[in-house]
């Protein structure tokens, strides 16, 4: 029997493109995938996360729940979360709801942190319009 009897923790990472590997095309998983080679064109997709190391040399869209970058990248991240780690260069655009970001980090990249959806925000509590809204003046000191 070849298949699977019991699917991995998706915070496992089985997917290493080593340091000597370099990878085109489109990359689909399950699992967490860490990238310590190149990869050039094409799409990683995972609904956990994606590790790049320092050793990393990305170019490709990325599709994840986490990204944490410490290599190189260029193309479009779409993440719940993006991590830029020190030493990373990110190159493009990312589109996220939560954003980090080390010092020094090269980040040349369109970013868009979408943040609560609009059903969200339409649960937030509202402030009573008809309350007033008590001002106190300043006391002075006195004058010499």
């Amino acid at each position: 029997m070849f298949g699977r009897l019991q699917r991995p923790e998706a915070d496992v990472i089985e997917v290493i493109i080593g340091p000597r590997a370099s990878f085109a095309g489109d990359l689909r998983s399950d699992t967490s995938i860490r990238i310590d080679g190149v990869i050039d064109g094409g799409r990683l997709e995972t609904p956990v996360n994606v590790i790049l190391t320092e050793t990393a040399r990305v170019q490709c869209d990325i599709y994840a729940k986490t990204v944490s970058i410490r290599g190189i990248f260029r193309g479009v991240i779409r993440a719940d979360r993006v991590e830029l780690l020190k030493g990373s260069q990110v190159f493009g655009a990312l589109h996220v709801n939560s954003f980090y970001m080390d010092d020094g980090v090269l980040l040349r990249a369109e970013v868009d942190i979408q943040g609560a959806t609009q059903e969200e925000l339409s649960q937030l509590p509202r402030p009573d319009v008809s309350a007033s809204i008590p001002v106190i003046s300043p006391t002075r000191p006195p004058t010499p």
